[in-house]
């Protein structure tokens, strides 16, 4: 078991329909934020209790400057829930450069510099007794690639596999890392592509559902949510 009381937590992708669901139950639970997004003036209408600092998750730097930025605000940092990232729609033929840059560094690379990035926090906070976690949310296309999702899909596969193996090389460390992959939720993603349009959707999970599914995979403990693990 996790315990959320008094835990020192990230959460990127804060502002977004998923992510700010996650935040209102860590925080209810007891958990001091860190609220990470693009917009400051989003993250401030949250009314959500923790600190506020917007960064760009293109920029390595600013990954490095956030990570550190959240242990000096709390003394420590004890999870991370990556709930960022961005989609785009069409043939797997027409993607731009443009396109492709911005989905990896995002959904991909941005992951990966952050693990690396906090890799010593959390082995402090794992030495500590704490049990730190990283969770990232690959999603359903991670699993199950979708046509004219094909970039967004290789983006997020590509964030699965790096977390499967990176979870197997920190476990001696005590870092867990939890991969989410529900379905199609409703949020706010899919209207507000980087490109393409996307087709019409059935009606997706609940964000509250799907949030609350992920909270209690960090407390108790699991390392693996599938897309079985969720339901509509």
């Amino acid at each position: 078991m996790t315990s959320l009381e008094g835990s020192s937590i990230l959460v990127l992708g804060a502002s977004g329909g998923l992510g700010s669901e996650i935040a209102r139950l860590l925080a209810a639970g007891g958990a001091r934020l860190i609220l990470s997004g693009r917009d400051p003036a989003k993250l401030e209408a949250l009314a959500i209790p923790g600190a506020a600092v917007a960064a760009d998750l293109t920029d390595p730097d600013a990954i490095t400057a956030l990570v550190a930025e959240a242990v000096s605000l709390n003394g420590r940092l004890d999870g991370i829930v990556n709930a960022s990232g961005v989609v785009a729609f069409g043939p797997a033929v027409e993607v731009s450069d443009e396109t492709l840059t911005e989905l990896f560094a995002l959904n991909t690379l941005a992951p990966i510099r952050l693990l690396r990035a906090a890799r010593a926090a959390l082995a402090e906070s794992a030495e500590q007794g704490r049990a730190p976690f990283v969770v990232t949310l690959s999603g359903v296309v991670s699993e199950s690639p979708t046509a004219n999702l094909a970039a967004y899909s290789a983006s997020k596969a590509a964030l699965a596999a790096f977390g499967q193996a990176a979870g197997r090389e920190l476990r001696r460390s005590g870092i867990r890392i939890l991969d989410a992959r529900p379905g199609h939720t409703e949020t706010d993603l899919s209207t507000h592509p980087i490109s393409g349009t996307a087709p019409r959707l059935p009606t997706g999970y609940s964000p509250a559902a799907v949030a609350q599914r992920v909270v209690d995979a960090i407390v108790n403990g699991e390392r693996d949510l599938a897309s079985t693990s969720f339901h509509p």
